[in-house]
This record gives C-alpha cells, structure tokens and sequence, in this order.
C-alpha cells in the first residue's frame, strides 16, 4: 500500500584511488543461505558505472558519477574495503538507439569490476541485465525500477507498483472517476501499465482507455481515441526514445482541448519541455517521479566533485548503492559479485542502524548484522531486490512547461 503524504490536490507532494588506512579488524558474520563458502574476489572492490553522458538523460549522468565519487572517497577515508581502496571506471552507457552501452559494459568485465552502478534509462537497463548476470556482475540501478525480478539486479527507488499507485491514489485524492493510460509499448510501460490497473481496480477509479505508443503511433488517432473516452486525468508513461512522440502526443491532446490540469507525467516523459512546447501547453500539469530530495551539504559535496553538476535526481540513491556495494563485501569477506549480490540484503535489513560506511563497519567490529539508513531513506532492500520504501517527488509544469518540484512524496513498496 502507498502512503500519501498531503499537500495542496492531496500529495506532500575515480578513476581516483583515496589513500589507504591501517585495515580494521574484519568481523565474522554469520553465515546465510545464499551465502557462498569460496571466496571468488581478488581483495579489491571495483566499481563500473554505466550513466548516459549523451542523448536525453545525459543531464543525470553527471550528477550520479559525481555520487559515486563522493561516496568511494567516503568509503576509502573510512579504509577501504576489506582493507584496501575501491576502484572505481566510468564509461558511458549511451541512448538507447545505440550500442554504445554492449562495448562499455564488456570493457569494464575487462577490467575486473565486480559492480555496475546504473544506467538511468530503462531500456538500457533492461538490456545489460542478462550481460550482467551472465558475467556474474552485481547491477544495482540507482534510478530505474527492474520488472521482473532478477537475481543479482538490485534497484534503489520506489517500483512501478509504487509510482503507479502513488499516482492513482492522488487522482482518485482530487476527485477523478475515470483515468486514460498512454504508456511505452516497453517492457517498462507495460509494467507500469499491469501496476496501474491493478491499484485502479483497489481505488474504484474506472479505465477509460489504455493506449501504447511506440515510434510508429499516429499522435493524432492516439489523442481522438483517448479523449473519446473521455477520462477524467490523462497518465503518459514513456520512455527516452519516444522524447520526440511524447512531444507531438501531448500537442495532440492539448489540441483534442486536454489542459494541463488533467495530465499526469511520469518516468522520462517528465522532462523540460520549454523548447519543444508551445507555452502555456502544460502549465498546471503534474508529474511523478522516483528519487529522494538532497539536503543542501550533500549538494554542496556534488558540486565540489564536479562544479558542472546541474541536475541532483537519483543522486543519493548512487551514493547509497555505492555504500551498499561495499557493505555486503565487507559482510562477505569478498569482493566478487556473486558474494556481493548474497549479501546486498543483509546490508539493509533486521541489524544495528548505522547512516555512513564507516559508522557501519564500526559496528561490525563487533557485531555481524548491520542495517544501513542512507540519504535516500531506510534503504530496506526486499527479497525481489527492490526497496521496500522509496521516495517519490511531486512536480508541477509551469506556464513557461517546465516541471517544478513541489515535494517529496514517499511511498510504502508491496
């Protein structure tokens, strides 16, 4: 079930190797089931991240590379991991119309790493899952919810269940009776889709129409269809490759008479159209997106490891999948992937709470189970290898349609 906060229409809303301390005292935890006996790492961390620093997420990439720096610099001041520096190799995953991210992703397996942080589109994730899990890597997404479940895949924000509903419970919140779904003909937009009508079968909002669009949609038959049904709110879930048909599809419907009011944003449709659209198009529509609100110092800390930083999204959560990464080697006494993806879990559940890496180990000097509490929330990651609570942020468009952050809204996963 989601937990709504209200506010206003019913929602609140490095290449780098640190320097080496003296090795702490490694503790002895407990063994799991899905724990593995034989220690399969050479005794060095390594991590890989795969970011779009091109195409129509690139303003992410910067932010979250600047996450994952700050947070191994943390790690290696607070001595490493199994008492040596982590390692850490940017490569840039690319769009999705290219195959840049297949050559990234077999460099770093050259290069030894154990973990992958990223991408933050989800047709890129969805295609270097099976390279990952073929290689024995870890994958942890810091902004893309993975459906289905994979075994070694790991993902640190709210999951298409959670947004899904997140959205719903605020339109049924302001009094609508029927809703219209637009999503990505994807493996994403299909997830949101079967999420969508199951909490629209829970909230007694009726579906007046679903449609998928892909490259070949008309925008113009898919907006005479929707607004013959005549739906109470509009949802457009799509993708970074339908950037150019989100465009022409919310023209469409601003000309069938669809004003921003009734429209509702989510995933990478929720992007800045003050370029692309006439003003005005947007403006009161709102939109729905995974990730947690920065404080200020760690903002600070972004801008300092890249002065170029401009946009923060999913940058906590990178900093606490880096965090994570390190806690279950630590936990395992081994750096591979295979042990690393046995202990992600232990990391974040059930044990002695602890907000940094270091504080963490601390703990470990003494106890074998620890419960890490990031910047991005409990970080409580489920059997499925998602959170189980993950912030979501509301945003409002404005008359010049661009999308303001009104607040934060969290949301309970299943």
């Amino acid at each position: 079930m989601v937990r709504v906060a209200a506010v206003s229409v019913g929602l609140v809303a490095a290449l780098v190797l640190s320097g080496c301390s003296v090795p702490r005292p490694l503790p002895t935890p407990t063994p799991t089931a899905s724990a593995s006996a034989e220690t399969r790492g050479d005794g060095v961390l390594r991590i890989g991240t795969l970011f779009s620093m091109s195409g129509d997420v690139a303003g992410l990439g910067a932010g979250m590379v600047a996450a994952v720096e700050v947070a191994v610099r943390d790690i290696n001041a607070a001595g490493g991991v199994l008492g040596r520096p982590v390692e850490t190799f940017y490569r840039n995953a690319g769009t999705a119309a290219q195959s840049r991210l297949e050559t990234a992703f077999a460099d770093l397996v050259s290069r030894g790493i154990d973990v992958v942080m990223g991408p933050a589109d989800a047709e890129l994730a969805a295609r270097l899952v099976p390279l990952a899990t073929d290689a024995g890597v870890t994958l942890i997404s810091p902004a893309t919810a993975i459906s289905p479940p994979v075994d070694g895949v790991f993902s640190l924000i709210a999951s298409a269940d959670a947004q899904a509903r997140a959205i719903l419970s605020a339109i049924a919140d302001g009094g609508a009776e029927s809703v219209a779904i637009i999503s990505a003909s994807d493996a994403s937009g299909l997830a949101f889709d079967r999420s969508a009508r199951a909490a629209l079968a829970d909230l007694g909002v009726q579906l007046a129409s679903a449609e998928q669009l892909d490259a070949a949609t008309n925008p113009a038959r898919l907006a005479f269809s929707v607004t013959g049904s005549e739906p109470d709110a509009i949802i457009l879930a799509s993708t970074s490759s339908l950037a150019a048909q989100n465009q022409a599809v919310l023209t469409a419907l601003a000309d069938r008479g669809v004003v921003g009011s009734d429209l509702w944003l989510t995933g990478p449709a929720l992007v800045d159209y003050s370029a692309t659209l006439v003003p005005g198009r947007l403006e009161g529509a709102q939109g729905v997106r995974g990730g947690a609100s920065l404080s200020d110092a760690f903002a600070l800390r972004l801008r300092q490891s890249d002065p170029a930083v401009r946009v923060t999204s999913f940058a906590a959560e990178t900093y606490d999948a880096v965090v994570l990464a390190a806690l279950a080697a630590e936990l395992a006494g081994d750096d591979s992937g295979l042990s690393i993806a046995a202990h992600v879990r232990e990391a974040s559940v059930d044990g002695v709470p602890c907000a940094s890496f270091g504080e963490c180990v601390d703990v470990l000097i003494t106890q074998t189970d620890v419960n890490y509490e990031g910047l991005s929330g409990p970080v409580s990651v489920t059997e499925q290898g998602s959170v189980a609570d993950g912030f979501l942020s509301l945003y409002r468009y404005t008359a010049e349609n661009r999308a303001d952050l009104v607040g934060p809204l969290v949301a309970a996963g299943q």
